[in-house]
């Protein structure tokens, strides 16, 4: 994988992991935004892979991700929340085969892992799905109506994506990259969690984000950046 973090006109890579709630409200701004704008087809989404269990050496506990959904969904609601409502062992230990599915479906075009991406956010968020189940991840695909579910079984079967999940994840380790969400546009520039400023109380799992200050317009100026 190229370390040039610039993208070609018309596409704003981003750097997340599925189980980011600062990543869900961004993506799904994006894509309202983008919408909004009448920019579907002019304006793409490059995304790639900050596995948080990696760089953290440890996977994301259920007591953090239901910390943050009251106080994060309040920020954008219709990106779809709720608090995890399946059998406890049901909860994702991983996210990994879930960011490799999306990498695996970029294979085929950046809207089918766009797409893929954000059905398997909706899944985890809002609908409590276990993503790093394949049935999950498939069903997902199958979803869109645009990922082509034969060929990202095969993708899956023979791991060809998984070695651009690996790159991205040595990527992401280094200081290119501060957070999820990491945004990068064609203009050269990088913007780290656009609009949303916070900190945490008490450790994480044990205490809740605190957003110091949101912009949810940010995101649109981005998008109006990335199509000029």
């Amino acid at each position: 994988m190229t370390d040039d973090l610039t993208p070609p006109p018309g596409v704003i890579t981003v750097f997340s992991d599925i189980w980011c709630s600062f990543a869900h409200i961004t993506v799904a701004r994006l894509h309202s935004a983008r919408k909004r704008l009448g920019l579907e087809g002019k304006v793409r989404f490059d995304h790639r892979a900050f596995p948080l269990e990696l760089l953290n050496n440890a996977s994301s506990p259920r007591t953090g991700t239901d910390s943050e959904v009251a106080r994060m969904a309040i920020l954008e609601p219709e990106a779809g929340w709720q608090l995890w409502q399946n059998k406890d062992y049901y909860y994702p230990s991983t996210s990994l085969p879930a960011l490799e599915a999306v990498q695996a479906a970029k294979l085929q075009s950046l809207e089918a892992a766009e797409l893929l991406d954000l059905a398997l956010r909706r899944a985890f968020w809002a609908q409590s799905k276990n993503i790093a189940n394949r049935k999950v991840i498939l069903d997902a695909a199958e979803s869109t109506e645009v990922v082509d579910v034969a060929e990202l079984t095969a993708a899956l079967d023979d791991g060809r994506a998984r070695r651009t999940l690996s790159d991205q994840a040595a990527l992401s380790a280094t200081e290119r990259i501060n957070c999820s969400p990491h945004l990068f546009l064609p203009d050269g520039t990088d913007h780290a969690n656009p609009g949303i400023s916070s900190h945490w109380e008490g450790r994480y799992g044990v205490g809740y984000p605190v957003v110091d200050a949101d912009d949810p317009t940010a995101v649109e100026e981005l998008i109006k950046r990335a199509a000029e």
